[in-house]
């Protein structure tokens, strides 16, 4: 069996493929990223080296079965996704410390004591949450350049995309790529769409919260919604037939003409499709 040679972990080509998860990512051009970083991430694309969101995975996965139990990895991850757009590089960061320290986060918000405690002792949690208060001591204006959400694709991230960006490769990839101008553009109008009309507070909600973190990136940057490991759980059937982003901007268009009903059967249905997927979660 061939191995990574920076993490003794089975290649992607070669092991098993970890599903579950979608990405929200932002590729920023280089310019955004003051020296040393701006050299380290040029070098680092000049290498040709082209991790993969399942490579992202086992190298974290990794991190997270080591003895002692941590919870989060040691150390910050040296890696990016990186793309060239108009002879312009931008890279994604993987963060994956930080990440892994925001998801522990989340976690003692949505699970009690009891289940947290089996899957990661008390001390453990205690000691990272130490470390990350001390970090953000240090850097406190870092955020992730990725969100990950586990079993679905929020419905809120398809209003930053348009079907017509949508790229499928059967068995390979299901992803949007879009300008950030475009993608603030967007969330904007839905937001407006959204406070307008009664009974959409939620995703409005969650439209804010996804707005204020890309604030946070250059405008030159690119927005990738990536289905993951999810074109690798769901039916080539049901992927080929998605068209999540374009019955999303449907619902939007019926609010705005004023057209309730037939908002409420589009996000209906989303709903449920969606709800099935996440209920393969508890699924033998």
């Amino acid at each position: 069996m061939s191995e990574s040679s920076e993490t003794g972990l089975p290649s992607a080509r070669s092991a098993p493929t970890v599903p579950y998860a979608s990405y929200l990512r932002v590729y920023e051009p280089l310019a955004a990223f003051a020296e040393p970083e701006r050299t380290h991430w040029a070098s680092y694309a000049r290498r040709g080296a082209a991790p993969t969101a399942q490579d992202e995975l086992r190298r974290s996965l990794a991190e997270l079965v080591r003895v002692p139990l941590a919870g989060v990895p040691a150390h910050e991850s040296a890696d990016a996704f990186t793309a060239e757009v108009d002879g312009a590089l931008l890279v994604c960061p993987w963060r994956t410390r930080l990440r892994g320290w925001l998801a522990l986060q989340e976690l003692v918000e949505q699970f009690p004591p009891p289940v947290l405690d089996a899957a990661l002792p008390p001390a453990a949690r205690r000691r990272a949450a130490e470390e990350y208060e001390r970090w953000r001591e240090r850097n406190p204006d870092a955020r992730p350049w990725i969100r990950t959400a586990v079993w679905q694709v929020p419905l809120r991230w398809f209003v930053l995309v348009a079907d017509d960006e949508r790229e499928y490769l059967p068995g390979d990839r299901l992803r949007y790529r879009t300008p950030m101008v475009q993608a603030r553009r967007r969330l904007a109008r839905g937001l407006r769409t959204l406070r307008e009309a009664p009974g959409h507070e939620a995703l409005a909600e969650g439209l804010v919260e996804v707005g204020t973190w890309l604030e946070e990136f250059h405008p030159r940057s690119m927005v990738e919604l990536d289905y993951g490991g999810l074109v690798h759980a769901l039916p080539a059937d049901r992927l080929a037939g998605d068209r999540s982003a374009r019955d999303v901007a449907a619902g939007m268009a019926a609010l705005r003409s004023g057209d309730e009903v037939a908002a409420a059967e589009v996000y209906e249905e989303l709903r449920d499709r969606w709800r099935e997927v996440r209920e393969r979660l508890f699924a033998n």
